[in-house]
């Protein structure tokens, strides 16, 4: 039986996680072991015993309780904590997932004493290095043994930087496997769907109808820290939600709406305040988020998380961003561009609520990328 540690860092990740955990749980559990880190990266009010009962995900074995600090102080914390725990447990190898801190602590962690790494979520690149998920993404897959990327062109993106596609019977740091797998959070997206549809009462909570409102989340700092990228954002949520008669729900962090009164004008602040169209909510729980993206008429994020989530439940997305990993939605025309720009924004929305067009390829595998996943660990290693 192997032994696998699992490395995670805000709830996100331990959701992707779980598509692993529940396939081992499932068809593996005479070869695989899996033991569970969670670095702390991000503390979360909502981690509460309810989330893990409800989205039946097991519970972390270790907690390193990092919190918050500088990318180096945060990374440093993480590097020694986690280094300790790969020492005691001796791990066959260590799995990450996607670009955050703990995702280059836990690669770098694991090559440095020499467990194979396992990076889900490989090859996906922006192409814009300011981003600090990028250089994080970039670094642990070429510290990677075993490389699984979610789409056709993060493989392509691999190979442009030197990876062999060519598989290997045992893979190694220097000589490593790359596969085209699927995405997990579409095997997620499939199974959490049955799970809110008999949990989640949020419609009913907003009163809100099925396909006659718009979900939106607005949470990077390139969007919440600047004022005129934030102040042209919701100049145009107010333009839509006046000319669409959709009613705009937007579940919002205590930070996100800090800044909001920091940075709006005291002329638009109010504007927003009064509105009948837009609903600012609290944090909204993973299995709520699903039916408000299931039901919604469209989706307006600047999450990559969503942007995808989007994809995977057939609702068109204006990406509140000026890249995106996920090319093939906006090639597609399921997506379009536009950053912080008022008018792009309003025009998006606009051409995308008309399009009727639509396709859906499945850019993104077919609801079992973590049965493969498990069968090549257990097959590569």
């Amino acid at each position: 039986m192997k032994k696998i540690i699992t490395i995670v860092g805000a709830r996100p990740q331990i959701i992707k996680s779980s598509a692993i955990s529940r396939t081992i749980a499932q068809e593996f559990p005479d070869q695989l072991r899996e033991v569970i880190v969670h670095t702390g990266q991000h503390y979360d009010e909502n981690m509460s015993s309810i989330f893990f009962s409800e989205m039946q995900i097991p519970r972390p074995d270790y907690n390193l309780q990092v919190g918050s600090g500088s990318h180096g102080v945060q990374t440093a914390k993480m590097l020694e904590g986690l280094e300790q725990v790969f020492l005691s447990e001796k791990p066959d190898a260590v799995i990450v997932y996607g670009d955050t801190n703990s995702t280059v602590a836990g690669a770098l962690a694991a090559a440095k004493i020499h467990i194979p790494l396992i990076h889900i979520e490989a090859g996906l690149r922006s192409f814009n290095k300011t981003m600090p998920e990028e250089i994080n993404r970039i670094a642990c897959d070429h510290m990677s043994t075993l490389l699984f990327t979610p789409t056709g062109t993060g493989l392509d993106n691999l190979i442009r930087e030197g990876f062999d596609s060519s598989t290997k019977a045992h893979a190694s740091i220097d000589s490593p496997n790359v596969y085209h797998c699927g995405d997990i959070m579409y095997d997620n997206s499939l199974h959490f769907s049955k799970i809110s549809d008999e949990n989640s009462t949020i419609l009913k909570d907003l009163e809100l109808a099925k396909g006659e409102f718009v979900l939106c989340t607005v949470h990077r700092d390139s969007n919440t820290d600047i004022r005129e990228n934030l102040e042209s954002i919701f100049k145009a949520l107010l333009n839509i939600a006046e000319s669409s008669k959709m009613t705009i729900v937007l579940p919002l962090h205590p930070r996100t709406k800090n800044r909001l009164n920091e940075q709006l004008s005291v002329e638009l602040l109010d504007k927003l305040n009064t509105s009948d169209s837009i609903r600012i909510i609290p944090p909204a729980g993973f299995l709520d988020i699903i039916s408000l993206e299931k039901n919604a008429r469209m989706i307006i994020t600047d999450s990559g998380g969503l942007q995808k989530e989007a994809y995977f439940f057939q609702k068109p997305c204006v990406i509140l961003r000026s890249q995106t990993e996920w090319v093939e939605i906006v090639e597609n025309g399921n997506a379009q561009l536009v950053g912080a720009d008022q008018l792009k924004i309003e025009k998006a929305f606009d051409e995308l609520l008309k399009k009727k067009d639509y396709t859906y390829p499945s850019f993104y595998g077919d609801g079992k990328a973590s049965v493969f996943i498990c069968e090549k660990i257990i097959s590569d290693l």
